[in-house]
């Protein structure tokens, strides 16, 4: 990649929104543990120090000596990062009479500095800290102040070190596109050039450097980012990639037999295997949510082995790896947020050398290389899925009945959307099993079964996301559909959480 701004994590909830940030000025940047600086790489012309849970004081604290790093590139703190650079160079950093937290407004700011062009008093930016600077080093100036903190934003005179005590990366903050651009283009001299295109031509010749004329097995998953990775793949070394499918019983309803037509469609060698009776076997019985994660990908890494030893001379494996999944599988402070099973265990099982053309890409990014790709609308815009399947939306033990009941009330649900129109504003979507079930009346007849919760969300890259506000007309006309058409379900509520602090799946 040419021209990159490296993103020093220390630890925030937001660091991820400031490469999406990074990214929306088409401009590559990477997210590295904050110890984890590559010195060495000549595409750097800028870095971003992130905020973080911790304060500059504490003990635990992620610290790193700022100062080589600023001899060489323009260098931005935010929150955290701002307090970083100010106490390590002798400023002090104390703890605020009172969080600051939400909206505040600039009510002065020099718009003579390159970090603020463009900007003026009256602007909206959204504090998150308990710390606050209160007396500057030498050389740092303010260049921009609220009515509550002085210093929200300062400069080192004759230095390219800037830092704010505000997140420019959040929506709410009305001039960060701004700010960050300011930084990124005016002062890194990005280009901006970076792109669907862009990053295509130059993955496709890396993938051919990489692979040579060496045999890949892929495993798909019927969602995006698999089908996106096997296409590029294809695209640089064409028949060596070979696609397994594996249905482990777990999809939704028909979409082993569609989804291999679609591959089929794009020119894909696929290898489908029904292997959904040895799933149900293994999962019998089972409710714990991450075993179950653990099984389902212990037994897709014994399936694709099975079909992967079937062919000869195969040196790779490719995975559908995105960037959130690489976040939320280890966060920088070691802690597993959930398991992924298209993040580990195969390799090593395997002995292959492992490819992942999308690591770096958030989902957004994923679906405008399909489309630079020429692949079909309907198979970009699918809505993510999670690898272990419906058994992560069946809360409590799985069988094959429970399977039907969820699949025959998805496919309404999901039909629905998109008769409405209204699937392509929804980030993700799917109806949950509830392990309860509920007096109803049919009929003369009482009843005592299933409720299900419909889930809606709208995001940009899974990070957050947001209950889709979806109309009640609809809801009332999907919710009368599943129960007068799956039997075994009597009752239909719809989640209204948001994430943080609820997750997207319930599992």
């Amino acid at each position: 990649m040419s021209q990159k701004i490296v993103i020093l994590d220390f630890g925030s909830q937001t660091t991820q929104l400031i490469g999406r940030r990074v990214r929306e000025l088409n401009t590559y940047c990477e997210i590295v543990p904050y110890n984890k600086f590559p010195a060495d790489d000549p595409d750097i012309i800028g870095v971003i120090l992130s905020g973080s849970p911790f304060s500059v004081y504490d003990e635990k604290s992620f610290k790193v000596d700022v100062a080589p790093i600023a001899a060489r590139y323009p260098v931005l703190g935010i929150c955290y990062g701002a307090q970083l650079l100010a106490w390590q160079n002798g400023g002090v950093v104390e703890s605020a009479p009172s969080r600051e937290y939400g909206r505040a407004i600039l009510s002065e700011v020099n718009d003579t500095d390159a970090l603020f062009h463009d900007i003026n008093p009256g602007e909206t930016v959204w504090m998150s800290h308990g710390d606050t600077i209160t007396v500057l080093p030498e050389n740092f100036k303010i260049i921009a102040s609220t009515d509550d903190v002085k210093c929200a934003a300062f400069h080192v005179e004759g230095r390219d070190i800037w830092g704010v005590q505000f997140h420019p990366e959040v929506f709410h903050s009305t001039c960060g596109t701004r700010l960050l651009s300011n930084f990124v283009k005016d002062i890194c001299g990005s280009k901006g050039d970076w792109n669907a295109d862009a990053y295509i031509e130059t993955t496709v010749a890396a993938l051919k450097q990489q692979l040579g004329n060496d045999k890949v097995v892929l495993g798909l998953s019927g969602g995006v980012d698999s089908s996106v990775a096997a296409v590029l793949i294809s695209r640089a070394i064409g028949d060596n990639l070979t696609c397994i499918f594996v249905d482990h019983g777990l999809l939704r309803k028909d979409e082993f037999a569609q989804v291999m037509n679609d591959y089929r469609c794009l020119g894909l060698n696929v290898i489908g295997v029904d292997a959904s009776e040895e799933f149900f076997a293994e999962l019998k019985d089972v409710k714990d949510p991450e075993r179950k994660r653990k099984i389902i990908g212990k037994g897709f890494i014994d399936v694709f082995d099975r079909e992967a030893h079937k062919l000869k001379d195969v040196k790779w494996l490719a995975q559908g790896t995105i960037y959130p999944d690489r976040i939320e599988s280890l966060s920088i402070t070691g802690t597993t947020i959930k398991s992924h099973h298209n993040v580990g265990g195969l390799p090593e099982k395997m002995n292959l050398s492992l490819c992942e053309p999308l690591q770096w890409l958030f989902k957004d990014e994923v679906r405008a290389v399909g489309r630079a790709l020429g692949m079909p609308e309907h198979l970009i815009t699918r809505h993510p899925f999670p690898g272990p399947g419906l058994a992560v939306r069946i809360l409590g033990d799985i069988t094959p009945e429970k399977v039907r009941i969820l699949q025959e009330a998805d496919d309404i649900f999901i039909r629905g959307l998109r008769e409405w129109g209204l699937y392509d504003q929804v980030w993700q979507a799917g109806v949950i099993l509830l392990p309860v079930q509920s007096v109803g009346v049919m009929g003369d007849e009482r009843t005592y079964e299933s409720a299900v919760a419909l889930r809606a969300v709208t995001s940009t890259d899974a990070m957050t996301a947001d209950w889709a506000h979806l109309p009640y007309e609809f809801l009332a006309k999907v919710s009368n559909e599943i129960i007068n058409k799956v039997r075994g379900v009597n009752r239909v509520t719809y989640d209204i959480s948001s994430k943080p602090p609820a997750t997207i799946e319930w599992e």
